[in-house]
């Protein structure tokens, strides 16, 4: 398991690596090189614009590679989408500025975030049932959480090296080639990547299914006409993590290093520390989930969401490093209560013959929801002089939707699962009955 849950791990935060350093250079440079005609608020909104095509795609790769990972197995998903999204990521580095070629690049821009976000789509469901299908069943939250450190272990990458970078390089050195370096650096990583994944094995219940015949025709259409009902909760459920991840670690950013004046390097600091505290916290979080059940860690972190926002964007608006950093963390330590157990929440609401695309798609809806249009809201909810309390006013309201949706799920854990929630496994809910009827 040790070696199963750390390919996963490695795999995940090799391909969140690539996809979040998109989101720093979003916010640091790319809207003065891809679109010097506009203000910069404008420019700063078109660059964000670019990073939400990657959240749209995201969905189409989950239903592409979820069938795969339905009809072919897990393994290939597992190569597929890490190779996808690391070539994506080199070439974003190679493109010229709007200065260079014109219209051309941020229309380039536009076509390889997509294609990151599609390799990334798949990625998640391949690396959670790599984890979730081998484990112990008591223990499936802890070892599926590993995948969960992933975004974590490629964010603190990313930002890691942009930060040395913007530390070392002056303003136009940084500007002309050093945003681009950690780009250039994804090719290496993500030949480590394929290297440590080569010789993974096929799942188990994967095995089974294959032998047994018993393997979907058609998965994407057996989840939307059988169990769309928990597509739409679980993307929305999820919306708030996506929302208050990348207000946290994008829009932030933004916000702090260009109205607030807040140095570059400080405020990448004070996000980098939160994040830090939220990967820590994700294996914690996943072992209360594995005692005390995924829904009530889902519920305690979307409530904790809805409360902490106002005094979130209170703390960054002192632009006190200490005080943005305690911000930040807590509101962080919200979102990976939820994040940290959905690894095997997601995956325990499907049969194993669809689950690869159910769960998959369903968590990249949430990434749609909460995430593609978040930073770009926000900035422009945070336009003016004044503090931006439209920015927690907004991520209230989701966490509001978030915390509706999640009481509407059930409980998988078989451990805590009661009669109402059929004692684990698929729920006896509308959902479950569904998936009850449903051939296995």
């Amino acid at each position: 398991m040790l070696r199963l849950a750390s390919a996963a791990l490695a795999g995940t935060a090799i391909e969140f690596y690539d996809f979040f350093v998109y989101g720093t250079a979003a916010a640091l440079v790319l809207g003065p090189l891809f679109f010097p005609s506009f203000s910069p608020l404008a420019g700063t909104l078109a660059a964000f614009a670019t990073f939400g095509v990657g959240f749209l795609a995201r969905p189409l790769g989950s239903a592409v590679f979820g069938h795969i990972g339905d009809r072919y197995g897990r393994r290939p998903v597992l190569l597929g989408s890490l190779l996808l999204t690391g070539l994506a990521t080199v070439a974003v580095g190679c493109v010229p500025s709007f200065a260079s070629i014109g219209v051309a690049a941020p229309l380039l821009l536009v076509l390889l975030r997509f294609l990151q976000g599609f390799g990334l789509g798949g990625e998640w469901g391949g690396a959670v049932l790599l984890t979730a299908e081998h484990a112990p069943e008591g223990r499936r939250g802890l070892w599926s959480s590993f995948p969960q450190i992933g975004p974590a272990v490629g964010f603190l990458a990313a930002n890691g090296l942009m930060l040395v970078l913007s530390g070392s390089l002056t303003d136009a050195q940084f500007a002309a080639w050093g945003w681009r370096v950690p780009f250039w650096a994804a090719g290496l990583l993500a030949l480590a990547g394929l290297w440590l994944r080569r010789s993974v094995e096929e799942t188990p219940e994967f095995r089974a299914l294959a032998e047994t015949g018993r393997r979907a025709e058609a998965p994407l259409s057996e989840v939307v006409r059988h169990h769309w009902r928990l597509l739409l909760l679980t993307g929305g459920a999820l919306a708030v993590a996506y929302a208050v991840f990348y207000v946290v670690t994008t829009w932030a950013l933004a916000y702090a290093t260009t109205t607030l004046r807040v140095d570059r390097t400080v405020m990448l600091a004070c996000v980098m520390v939160a994040v830090l505290v939220m990967g820590a916290a994700t294996p914690v979080m996943a072992v209360l989930g594995d005692r005390w059940g995924r829904r009530p860690l889902c519920l305690a972190g979307c409530a904790a969401s809805l409360l902490w926002m106002v005094p979130f964007v209170a703390l960054l608006r002192t632009a006190d490093p200490v005080l943005m950093t305690l911000g930040c963390t807590v509101a962080l330590l919200g979102m990976v209560a939820m994040f940290a157990v959905v690894g095997a929440y997601l995956p325990e609401l499907y049969a194993p013959r669809i689950r690869c695309t159910g769960a998959a798609v369903g968590y990249n809806l949430g990434g749609v929801l909460g995430g593609a249009l978040t930073p770009v809201a926000a900035t422009a909810l945070a336009d003016g002089s004044g503090p931006p309390w439209g920015v927690a006013a907004y991520l209230t309201a989701i966490a509001l939707v978030s915390l509706g949706c999640f009481a509407l799920l059930p409980e998988t854990n078989p451990a805590v699962a009661g009669p109402r929630d059929g004692g684990g496994g698929p729920a006896r809910t509308e959902m479950g009955a569904a998936e009850a009827a449903a051939p296995v």
